[in-house]
């Protein structure tokens, strides 16, 4: 089996203890350098980004447009500003109307002719070109309202400043946006990474096509035919059965899975979509596999990988955008608020026992991505449990005098704001389970088959589970089954208003929760 670092090489920054843990955890043996390359296949990213990552680097359309809005609106206040008799707030609002409508069909005509898409082969000339449209048609409609409400009083040369502003601001905003976009693309950061299910004849026409298309990485095959599968298509490695997908190391990296097997094997095609529908990554089903025309447009659309739509409010990016913005607002004033709780807090677990006042575990994020989780130290230095083999239980002796305090409060896990504001964790969401975490003998992961599906979302500080009573460890199949159940149903439901509503009652609910062993 190659080594981890034949997949993902290890950046200069990381430990060597976290680059040890990672290899344990991956199961890596040490084979040599050159059977890891051979392991590789022709696909090599520059940049290993997480689908976490990935989707970040999707949503920073969001950022885009919340420039060009505060950009936009400045020079249109401006502008009303100087049709005043004297200072700002002498301003009439029927002065200040035309630049207002101006500014909004600026920014509707933006966000509706899709200019936040920058397409993979877009050209940069022509989207400064049709900005400059907008902007224009934004200009008519405020001098046409001007003269609707002024007539031959109209301040032309105030009109003609506002024009030249905003189309100066937007054009420099937009110019920037796409060298951005550009240079993402070429590091990697928008390159697709897909997996191909089925070491079969289509696998290996789709993979031909990537091959000569160079604008997507295929990481690797895998089938549950082994006994008959090759060990490499097109030098694309075949890594194992489907099952092994649920916890490959290469499940984090993973963008989108083709299915390229006969759609006509219908029943194959229910079992493996069954089978894989617990990952956040979506499935591609090639419909004709045979036929290159349509192998070439599934890889064009995979290809395109766009920045996030600027569509309706329920799109998924922008309940993404949502959910980010809240952990970022809300986890900044929560920081703020709570420093001196967070160092009075360290203080006393520094005094109360021997050892770190902070302890790190390895638990799993979002699309099982390993994630190094912050709380304070609740057990004794030396008994500290970062597997999560044993449950801790009532009177557990492992637990400090603080401890036991901390966890009664969940004050513990504080910490992991610093998580939340790194992207890694949210506020809400399904608890994160260290890696390898057993309930009884036996792995929690392996009681429920529906268990991966938590980790469809990041994981939370607080959560359904949590407010409805399944907090802490579970000690039977049945315990670790209601907490993935809360979790999918929080999964199904989740929105922006929930989540506030979950923050609100998690302090109530804790506090007066005397049953839960933590």
């Amino acid at each position: 089996m190659p080594s981890a670092e034949s997949y993902f090489p290890t950046p200069a920054q990381r430990s060597d203890v976290e680059a040890r843990a990672a290899r344990a955890a991956t199961g890596a043996d040490a084979a040599s350098d050159t059977v890891g390359k051979a392991r590789r296949g022709p696909f090599r990213p520059d940049v290993w980004l997480n689908s976490r990552q990935r989707g970040a680097a999707r949503l920073r359309v969001f950022y885009f447009r919340g420039v060009d809005v505060v950009l936009t609106w400045a020079a249109a206040i401006g502008a009303a500003c100087l049709t005043g008799p004297g200072s700002p707030a002498a301003t009439r609002v029927v002065d200040a109307l035309p630049f207002a409508l101006g500014a909004l069909a600026v920014l509707v005509l933006m966000r509706s002719l899709d200019l936040y898409r920058f397409e993979r082969n877009q050209n940069a000339v022509l989207h400064l070109a049709r900005v400059a449209c907008v902007i224009g048609l934004g200009g008519l409609a405020a001098a046409s309202l001007g003269v609707i409400l002024h007539g031959a009083t109209t301040p032309w040369p105030i009109y003609g400043r506002w024009f030249a502003i905003t189309l100066f601001l937007l054009l420099a905003a937009h110019s920037v946006w796409s060298l951005l976009v550009a240079r993402w693309r070429a590091s990697g950061a928008l390159t697709p990474n897909i997996v191909v299910v089925g070491a079969t004849r289509h696998a290996e026409g789709l993979i031909q096509e990537a091959l000569q298309r160079r604008d997507l990485n295929v990481l690797g095959v895998f089938d549950d035919r082994m006994a008959r599968s090759p060990s490499a298509i097109e030098g694309v490695p075949v890594l194992g059965e489907v099952d092994g997908l649920l916890n490959h190391r290469l499940t984090p990296y993973i963008d989108r899975i083709v299915l390229a097997i006969d759609p006509k094997a219908e029943d194959r095609v229910r079992e493996l979509t069954r089978r894989l529908a617990v990952l956040p990554t979506g499935l591609t089903l090639l419909v004709d596999p045979k036929a290159a025309e349509q192998r070439n447009a599934v890889l064009e659309k995979l290809a395109q990988a766009p920045l996030a739509l600027m569509d309706s409010g329920a799109s998924p990016d922008r309940r993404a955008f949502n959910k980010r913005m809240q952990d970022v607002v809300l986890g900044l004033i929560a920081i703020a608020l709570l420093w001196p709780v967070l160092l009075l807090i360290g203080l006393m677990v520094r005094l109360d026992s021997p050892g770190p006042a902070l302890f790190r575990q390895r638990r799993h994020g979002f699309n099982q991505e390993e994630i190094v989780v912050w709380k304070f130290r609740t057990m004794r230095n030396e008994a500290a449990d970062a597997t999560a083999s044993r449950q801790v239980t009532a009177d557990d002796d492992r637990v400090t005098r603080i401890g036991r305090i901390l966890r009664a409060t969940s004050l513990d896990e504080l910490p992991q704001l610093l998580n939340v504001l790194r992207g890694e964790m949210s506020l809400v969401g399904p608890r994160p389970h260290a890696i390898g975490m057993k309930t009884g003998e036996t792995e929690s992961a392996r009681l429920v088959a529906d268990y991966a599906h938590r980790h469809r979302i990041k994981p939370g500080m607080t959560g359904w589970a949590a407010i409805k009573g399944s907090r802490g460890p579970m000690h039977t199949a049945g315990e670790v089954r209601r907490r993935v159940q809360l979790d999918i149903d929080y999964i199904e439901r989740q929105s922006f208003w929930l989540d506030l509503w979950v923050i609100l009652v998690t302090i109530p609910v804790l506090l007066g929760d005397r049953l839960s062993v933590r």
